[in-house]
This record gives structure tokens, C-alpha cells and sequence, in this order.
């Protein structure tokens, strides 16, 4: 009498994890999508649930804006050195997000995916981008203490265009402005890609903080240009 064998399933790897990531730009399936699934690989080794992942996003990316906040007048004032406050920001911000790219990825490899994590995801996203202006805005101001008001306004307003042009980009009715995925087009989105996009904002702190004022202007620029593009395009095709 033979017993019964059972085999293992074989455990998830890196590639395993990365292979589930939904894009984000070149940077970030480059960078962001890679670390991600690192930390989606040990959280599945520890057991652990997708949202941990995305709350641990959330506690990260506050405390490197809220530093940067804080600071602000300080870096100005030359009482701090800039680069200290911008190293925090820029690696802060980088493990936040690729955090937000492992919560993903191991929700969908270990199906773990729920209505409820998917609320909190976007929630957490949103706290995390406010605080992420917020520490922009600062920075501009107690730089260039003429920032007119109307320009933080808007750019807060128009920053999140990105946040929600990638919800609306998903799903069933998703559609893409311009389908391209060749080189020198990735090349051009990365103006978008969140991932690119806080690692110039961190190195600009780190580096040139009386910048800040026009990295302000160019994602104004750039983020209320597509937001007319998108109401552009969406009407286009609500037409035909």
C-alpha cells in the first residue's frame, strides 16, 4: 500500500512578483516595480498582509514631507544642510512608493486582494501626496518667499490630476491617450512617472533647494496641460 505524496508548491520569487506589477512609467518598472517586489517578497516569507505594506507607505512618505516641512525654514536659513533634509526625502519617498508598488503585487500573487484594501491603497495614496505637495510648497516658499499664492494653489489642485488619471487609467474602461511604448516615448511620459518624478524632487532638495520654485512651475505646467488633453481626448471620444 502506497501512501500519497504531495508536492509543494514552488514559492513565489522577485520575478514572480514583478512580473504582476501595472506599470507606472520607465523609471518605475525600471527602479520602483523591482524594490517593490523585494519587499513583497519578504512580506510574504513573514506572513504578512497587503495593507501592512501599505500603511508602513503611508507612516514613511508623512514622516520624510513632515521633515521636510518642519525644516524648511531652517534649510533656507542655512542652519541645516540641505542635503541632509533632502537625502531623507528623496530615500523616504522612494521606499514609500516602492512599498505602494509591493502592496499591489503581493495582493495579487498571494490573492489577497480585496475591495476594502484596494479603498485603503487609494486612500493612503492621497494622504501620502498631500503631505508630498505640502513639503514642496514649503520649500518654495521659505526659499522664495514671493511665491505667489495662486501658484501653491494651483499646483496642489493640478497635482493631483496624476493621482487621478491612474485610477481612472484602470479598469475596464481604461484608455491611453498615446499607445506608443517606444523608447524615445517612455522617454517623454517620464515627466509623469511618480516614480521619476519624486526622485528629481528629492535630489533637487538635496542638491539645489532654491529650485523648487520652478520644478513647482514646470509640474503646473505639465499637470494642468494633460488634464486639458484628457478632457480633450475623453471628449473626442464621447462624440463620435
Amino acid at each position: 500500500m502506497h501512501s500519497a505524496t504531495t508536492v509543494a508548491e514552488p514559492r513565489p520569487t522577485v520575478a514572480d512578483f514583478h512580473r504582476v506589477n501595472r506599470g507606472g512609467g520607465l523609471f518605475s518598472e525600471s527602479v520602483s516595480q523591482w524594490l517593490g517586489a523585494v519587499f513583497a517578497l519578504v512580506a510574504q516569507r513573514l506572513g504578512l498582509r497587503p495593507t501592512a505594506l501599505t500603511i508602513t507607505n503611508l507612516v514613511l512618505g508623512l514622516a520624510a514631507s513632515v521633515t521636510v516641512v518642519a525644516l524648511a525654514d531652517r534649510v533656507a536659513a542655512g542652519t541645516v544642510p540641505a542635503w541632509v533634509v533632502g537625502l531623507v526625502a528623496l530615500v523616504g519617498w522612494q521606499v514609500a512608493y516602492a512599498l505602494d508598488c509591493a502592496d499591489g503585487q503581493l495582493a495579487r500573487v498571494t490573492g489577497q486582494g480585496s475591495a476594502a484594501g484596494a479603498r485603503v491603497d487609494v486612500l493612503c495614496d492621497v494622504a501620502a501626496q498631500i503631505a508630498l505637495v505640502a513639503a514642496l510648497s514649503a520649500t518654495a516658499v521659505a526659499q522664495r518667499p514671493s511665491t505667489p499664492t495662486w501658484l501653491i494653489a494651483t499646483f496642489a489642485g493640478t497635482w493631483m490630476v496624476n493621482l487621478v488619471t491612474s485610477v481612472m487609467q484602470s479598469g475596464p474602461n481604461a484608455a491611453s491617450m498615446v499607445t506608443s511604448t517606444s523608447l524615445p516615448v517612455r522617454l517623454v511620459k517620464l515627466v509623469r512617472d511618480y516614480g521619476a518624478v519624486i526622485f528629481v524632487a528629492g535630489l533637487v532638495l538635496m542638491v539645489v533647494p532654491a529650485l523648487v520654485f520652478w520644478v513647482i512651475v514646470a509640474f503646473t505646467i505639465v499637470n494642468g496641460g494633460f488634464l486639458l488633453a484628457s478632457i480633450a481626448f475623453s471628449a473626442r471620444a464621447s462624440l463620435r
